[in-house]
């Protein structure tokens, strides 16, 4: 088994695991067991709280003292067993608890099977910059596989599909350990320090102007984007308990509608290179801010019936919602840092995107919908609901042009044309 063979693997069953249970827990929550829209907001925070924190503490762990596949391997086999432990959950304080250790376990492993898949091609000689991409589409090919099995068998709303991704987790889990070895290299002619290793010198970036907006706008994206995981699929779901839509194709199979936005992500990530060379930097992470509003918006006016055109666009958009503001934003940090601080910068994009910024549109959009958006007989006004989500959007993006003043350099021109 070659080399590039084996992390598509890898990649395809990293995301194949929280595409079983991240996009149709919430069916689980509201279908199933009947909790509160406010608790349910704090379940998604978990993965904000974890990403905080955890990728920083393994980071360091694999620099210096273990083999960073073996880490890797180890923190999934622990996600295995607490996932197929989530069934059991009884009450919505315990499920927090028991959502948050799989997170703590999990999302590490993001950062972490980039590394050694990094390891593992230079290892061969290989440009990662160049073999490195296809392998990762992988991962969302993963994705969409996981939404496609738990759609087909109709788990949407049973404990089932935590054990699919648990069998998943183990699975990968033991084949970790079977991967090129990545040892930890600090302490070994290494001078980085424990300030180095936290990335904490990458707060620095927060000194300038143009970094501290940037990080800002990541927050408020990431927001954006735990508000379109948290109740995608439960929205389409509970067009079920209208009697002029129940037993549709997209209320019978709500996985496969959402997988359509999987899809647009895989095609949009090929697009990227021309939109940015196109319209700048800028402008891509505008058209994603534009995007995100289309998003909330068709879905606001979409249903599964005669506007079932409409929830399909807004999976098309996401595509694009989701790629040109983390690519771009991705390649704004790579090509503007330093590369002392580079790999530093980047953990603190995604702890701003997948941490504070999670933690926020989780905590908030529960409070807020608890608060404004229940009926008397305690059905969503997701018209609504909708609706607000796409105007705070229109207000990020309304905002972002004229507070971020950025200019293109020679950089990141010439990263630009090579993308």
């Amino acid at each position: 088994m070659n080399i590039k063979f084996r992390l598509i693997l890898m990649n395809f069953m990293q995301f194949f695991i929280w595409g079983a249970w991240l996009l149709t827990v919430g069916a689980y929550w509201f279908q199933n067991k009947g909790w509160s829209g406010a608790q349910f907001g704090i379940i998604f925070s978990t993965m904000g709280i974890s990403s905080i924190f955890m990728p920083a503490i393994a980071g360091i762990v694999s620099d210096r003292w273990v083999h960073a596949e073996k880490l890797y391997g180890t923190l999934h086999i622990l996600g295995s067993i607490v996932l197929f432990c989530v069934p059991l959950v009884t009450s919505p304080g315990v499920f927090f608890w028991v959502i948050l250790l799989n997170m703590i376990f999990y999302m590490p492993t993001l950062s972490l099977s980039i590394k050694v898949a990094y390891s593992a091609l230079k290892e061969q000689g290989k440009d990662v910059v160049k073999v490195y991409p296809p392998i990762r589409v992988w991962g969302t090919v993963g994705f969409i596989a996981a939404l496609l099995v738990v759609d087909v068998t109709k788990s949407e709303t049973s404990p089932n599909q935590f054990y699919i991704a648990s069998g998943v987790a183990l699975a990968l889990g033991l084949f970790s350990f079977t991967l090129p070895k990545c040892p930890p290299l600090l302490g070994k002619g290494g001078t980085k320090t424990l300030k180095d290793a936290l990335g904490l010198n990458a707060f620095e970036l927060f000194k300038t102007s143009k970094f501290a907006i940037f990080f800002a706008f990541s927050l408020l994206l990431g927001a954006a984007l735990q508000l379109t995981n948290a109740y995608g699929t439960t929205y389409i779901l509970d067009f079920a308990k209208n009697p002029a839509y129940k037993g549709l194709f997209a209320v019978e199979h709500s996985g496969a509608i959402i997988s359509i936005s999987q899809v647009s992500e895989t095609l949009f990530i090929l697009a990227i290179p021309f939109f940015l060379r196109k319209f700048g930097i800028k402008n891509v992470m505008l058209f994603s801010m534009i995007a995100w509003v289309l998003r909330f918006g068709l879905f606001a006016f979409g249903n599964p019936d005669n506007s079932l055109w409409m929830i399909i666009l807004s999976c098309i958009v996401y595509g694009m919602a989701f790629d040109f503001f983390n690519i771009s934003g991705s390649l704004f940090v790579e090509t503007q840092t330093t590369p002392e601080i580079r790999g530093s910068a980047q953990g603190l994009f995604m702890m701003m995107v997948n941490g504070f910024g999670a933690l926020f549109g989780s905590i908030a959009s529960g409070f807020i919908i608890d608060k404004f958006f229940i009926h008397a007989d305690g059905s969503k006004d997701w018209h609504g609901i909708w609706l607000t989500f796409a105007a705070y959007a229109l207000a990020i993006a309304i905002v972002f042009p004229f507070v971020f003043k950025y200019k293109h350099n020679k950089a990141l021109e010439e990263a630009i044309r090579h993308a």
